[in-house]
């Protein structure tokens, strides 16, 4: 599903991504873990096209296409989804109306007519029940006066709403008390299939402890410097991350 190879970028001239390589197949789910600056939000961003970030150099494939001069919209409407570490606010405009422009868009990039609004208002419905949200939350303007754990769970209903090929969810565990953290890792859980994948960016072990991974990657100093399974990340909990410089470094 998702080919990169040596995958270079910067951010404002500096070097960040120094050779990145990754494999994701569908069904699988794979962890980017790595201390503070190491460029897993970078990795995560390039991949979705945003244009503070430079790609300088390696290739990014989605289903046998590179996407790398894509811009953001056109790799969205490809089924690459990323979840933001602080959601944006709109005034004014409904959680649902939002998903309604949203899904349409996509539709109408694709070729396809506007879904029917009944079509519409009945898979509202079946993704909101699956991920336990109350009908009022969708009324509510996106993202104003949200906490932090209705920010996270407005964008896994997006996600369930757009079902991505390819979701990466940007450290959407930060902020999450222990509760709002198991409702989001349920119902990436329930979305989970054998025709999508995920990217879970994350500093902790705790979130992988609700979504289990294929594959835990560690990014250090913008390279995949280890790679293994959830022990990896358990390991990780227990020794930090010095033990992965000491180890590349001797």
């Amino acid at each position: 599903m998702l080919q990169i190879n040596n995958l270079q970028a910067s951010v404002e001239d500096k070097e960040i991504l120094k050779g990145i390589n990754l494999q994701v197949k569908p069904g699988e789910v794979h962890a980017i873990m790595g201390p503070n600056g190491s460029g897993k939000s970078t990795l995560a961003n390039v991949i979705a096209g945003r244009e503070e970030y430079e790609m300088t150099g390696g290739s990014i494939v989605l289903d046998n296409e590179d996407i790398a001069d894509l811009d953001p919209e056109e790799r969205a409407h490809k089924g690459v989804f990323l979840s933001f570490q602080y959601p944006i606010e709109i005034p004014g405009v409904s959680v649902t109306n939002f998903m309604k422009t949203a899904i349409n868009e996509t539709r109408k990039a694709q070729g396809k007519e506007e879904m029917k609004a009944s079509d519409m208002l009945k898979m509202i419905r079946e993704k909101s029940e699956l991920l336990e949200i109350d009908r009022k939350f969708l009324s509510r303007s996106l993202n104003e006066g949200f906490s932090g754990g209705e920010k996270k769970r407005n964008e896994i209903f997006q996600m369930a709403m757009l079902e991505p090929k390819l979701a990466i969810l940007d450290e959407t565990d930060s902020g999450l008390d222990i509760d709002a953290l198991r409702i989001v890792a349920n119902g990436v859980n329930k979305l989970r299939s054998k025709d999508n994948a995920t990217i879970v960016i994350t500093h902790y072990q705790r979130l992988l402890d609700y979504i289990v991974p294929d594959f835990v990657h560690v990014l250090y100093k913008g390279r995949i410097v280890k790679t293994g399974g959830k022990e990896l990340a358990l390991e990780l909990e227990e020794r930090g991350y010095d033990w992965i410089k000491e180890e590349i470094e001797a």
